[in-house]
């Protein structure tokens, strides 16, 4: 694929679904009682493994199309039939969690507290990502868990049951690890709480909530660390929910009427959920002219209108509580930073080593291989941005791998 260069960018625009709200509203709603009605959801392969691990325990989701009211547009809506925390039947075949982490992840939390055995495999790049991180809590609740390699990878085998409440504190400031627990924690003989090092994303304790959970943000009385409890015994209720555009989607678009001259983007209907703003907060510190308007609520999440124009940007220095807020956004803001003036380091970023591949190591490669002058770093990388200075460009064109 060959990328021309744009001279300018200017326009306006809805991106997809959020995907990780996406993939919430399809387990959320699965065991809970009724139905729930989900619109902008993300069909991506991601998502879709969540609904087809759904399907094999006995949930019916069906997708109908309706006309939106505000744009005459025919849209998709997903309709899930929910069965209660205790309605999921034994799958008869392995669920395939495909190349999604979320799903696999998410979903051993509720398999933990059903009555059945289930095993959950994915595919050859899910199996050599870490899954002891959920192993460790749900063990300790009293699920037994096997990896079939014995490596604490994928595939794994769940041996439902009687769960019991724990106080948690993980190593790591990872939404997966917390909504793992959460989601056991519906089905303990007692409160659960986890706790992190940083915020991370809270749209499970959100949605959770919209549902009808008894969950609760909760700070640890003595490291001071943040986190959630839940308080079992509560039942979910269907819902009406319409997902927000996804922020990772966006922050292309923003980088891109950043950097691109003359460029004006209105990004229609973004969901701006503190924990998830990070880019927004990187652009802003980085002298980008970023303004959000129209900012109001779809459910529980904050949604706005951002409106980007090309601007002159500063290097800056991005790590620690700041990470889990833009995690995924890294790659774009790397992009950012070479486009800048001056240096940015990002650090405390090692957690992308155990993603689908090594970012951090595809990120710096492939900088490289547009002439950015960079550094790999153990946990992060160091941009000498060429922003006002006057390079030459190459002659040929870049090659960029996918990873």
């Amino acid at each position: 694929m060959k990328i021309p260069i744009a001279t300018s960018l200017r326009g306006e625009l809805s991106v997809p679904g959020d995907k990780s709200i996406s993939h919430r509203s399809v387990m959320l709603g699965a065991i809970a009682e009724g139905i729930t009605e989900v619109r902008g959801f993300l069909k991506s392969a991601d998502c879709l493994a969540t609904i087809e691990c759904f399907r094999h325990m006995g949930i019916e989701i069906d997708e109908i199309k309706e006309e939106n009211r505000y744009t005459g547009l025919q849209e998709s809506v997903l309709i899930i039939h929910g069965q209660g925390l205790h309605g999921l039947r034994e799958p008869l075949e392995a669920l395939d969690a495909m190349n999604s982490g979320t799903t696999v992840r998410l979903l051993s939390g509720i398999l933990a507290g059903q009555s059945f055995h289930s095993y959950i495999k994915g595919d050859s790049s899910l199996q050599k990502r870490p899954m002891k991180r959920i192993i460790d809590p749900l063990t300790q609740m009293g699920c037994r868990i096997e990896s079939e390699y014995e490596n604490n990878c994928l595939p794994l085998e769940i041996y439902g049951g009687k769960l019991h409440a724990i106080h948690y504190s993980s190593s790591v400031a990872s939404a997966q690890v917390k909504s793992c627990v959460l989601l056991a924690g519906l089905y303990a003989d007692g409160p659960t709480t986890f706790f992190e090092p940083y915020p991370s994303r809270n749209h499970t304790e959100l949605m959770l909530a919209a549902f009808g959970g008894n969950v609760k943000a909760k700070v640890d009385p003595l490291t001071m660390q943040p986190g959630a409890i839940i308080y079992p015994g509560t039942a979910l209720r269907g819902q009406k929910l319409r997902i927000p555009g996804d922020i990772s989607s966006a922050a292309y678009f923003i980088a891109a009427g950043l950097i691109v001259p003359r460029s004006e983007i209105i990004l229609r209907g973004v969901g701006i959920n503190e924990t998830r703003d990070g880019i927004l907060r990187v652009a802003k510190a980085m002298g980008g002219n970023v303004i959000t308007r129209n900012v109001r609520m779809e459910g529980r999440e904050p949604v706005a209108d951002i409106i980007v124009k090309t601007s002159k940007l500063k290097g800056t220095n991005i790590g620690g509580a700041l990470i889990p807020a833009l995690i995924d956004e890294i790659p774009i803001i790397a992009i950012m930073a070479a486009c800048a003036e001056g240096d940015t380091e990002i650090y405390d970023a090692g957690e992308l080593r155990v993603k689908e591949s090594d970012r951090l190591s595809a990120i710096v490669e492939n900088l490289k291989n547009m002439d950015v002058d960079v550094e790999e770093t153990e946990d992060g990388m160091i941009i000498h941005g060429a922003g006002g200075k006057k390079k030459r460009a190459r002659r040929a064109p870049g090659r960029l791998g996918y990873f």
